[in-house]
């Protein structure tokens, strides 16, 4: 199961055809800027190569009166927790935190939701998918803890031994980075109105990148936070993995990509990773283009019979470490599923038992 986002490789010539008006004024790590009145931004530190998450706070009020909503919690580290400390000592004029929404299940944005919502009282707003994967893999149930990963990827061509062997000893990685999700939550769907202070905010649910993904539109702000669906210089991670084994995730994240394309083209997007940007719409068909790009190399490659192992180093020219060929090899295999779904390639299993796709026809 994903648990770490963004494998994808970087498109830094395009990066200028979008506009970032804050330039390189980045949030220090546990650092805040602030976006518009009532809307800031926090900066936590991830212990990868992708080296940082953004997460978000809204001024809010309910019931109970004024305060704060998170959108995104960080990993389960003493670091994030510090970060957050610094936090709520600093920059919520004395206000509690009224709720907790996380956009998706992936370690780096669900992390900390237990600490978070136990330490504030607040409940946890998610998507029904996103919550029972979450639920599920923090308590590394059979089929989505780590060792489920090893038959996938043999099947799949993987062969080396020493990175099976690293591969197999992640069995609680998942739970290392969270510990606990909340036993309760409040159900966010597709198009719902969450009301976030004194405006109101949409719910955009999206596939591919994880089960159900939510974004969040405000049209009056002309702000979206996009979460991990839309980001400025990479391409989000769409994989294929053993707790589903048939899935044709590159077809779900295009097609949920196109949900965005109403918005305004204006809009300032608010990622979780990389810098807030205006350009949506050219964001948007250059994502579209990258994975057309991939889809040809993946079908020029299969006039032989190729394995998803054999198709990583297509898609990936560099050295990867165990922890970045999970989401590597899931992700030529998604690609290799979307052509087959397609009719473009046929797939079988050889005597070896390893699954392998070729031109149809």
């Amino acid at each position: 199961m994903c648990v770490r986002n963004l494998t994808g490789d970087p498109m830094n010539p395009l990066e200028s055809q979008l506009d970032y008006p804050f330039g390189e004024a980045l949030p220090a790590h546990g650092g805040v800027r602030e976006i518009l009145p009532g809307v800031l931004w926090v900066r936590m530190g991830l212990p990868f190569a992708l080296n940082h998450i953004n997460l978000w706070l809204l001024r809010d009020k309910d019931e109970q009166g004024d305060g704060w909503t998170i959108v995104d919690c960080g990993i389960a580290s003493e670091d994030t927790r510090a970060g957050w400390d610094s936090v709520f000592a600093s920059h919520l004029d004395g206000l509690p935190v009224r709720r907790v929404i996380v956009t998706h299940c992936h370690p780096d944005h669900v992390g900390l939701s237990g600490w978070l919502c136990d330490r504030w009282q607040a409940p946890l707003w998610m998507t029904t998918g996103e919550f029972g994967f979450a639920r599920m893999m923090a308590a590394a149930l059979p089929g989505v803890d780590g060792t489920a990963a090893l038959p996938h990827f043999r099947r799949h061509g993987l062969a080396d031994a020493d990175m099976l062997d690293k591969l197999g000893s992640r069995k609680n990685y998942y739970p290392s980075l969270v510990p606990a999700v909340p036993a309760a939550y409040r159900r966010m769907q597709d198009g719902q109105p969450v009301r976030i202070g004194d405006r109101d905010w949409t719910v955009i649910t999206g596939f591919g990148h994880s089960p159900e993904h939510a974004s969040l539109y405000c049209a009056e702000l002309g702000l979206l936070i996009s979460g991990d669906m839309v980001l400025p210089r990479i391409s989000t991670n769409v994989s294929v993995f053993a707790v589903e084994p048939e899935a044709n995730p590159v077809q779900l994240y295009l097609d949920s990509l196109a949900k965005f394309s109403h918005l305004p083209a204006d809009t300032l997007v608010l990622p979780s990773h990389g810098k807030p940007f205006r350009g949506l719409h050219t964001r948007i068909r250059q994502l579209a283009d990258h994975h057309d790009a991939r889809l040809a190399e993946v079908v020029d490659a299969c006039a032989s019979a190729r394995s998803a192992a054999d198709i990583v180093p297509l898609m990936f020219r560099r050295p990867l470490d165990a922890h970045q060929l999970t989401f590597a090899l899931g992700e030529a295999l998604s690609h290799l599923h979307k052509l087959w779904f397609d009719g473009v390639l046929a797939r079988e299993t050889g005597a070896d038992g390893v699954v392998r796709f070729r031109r149809a026809g």
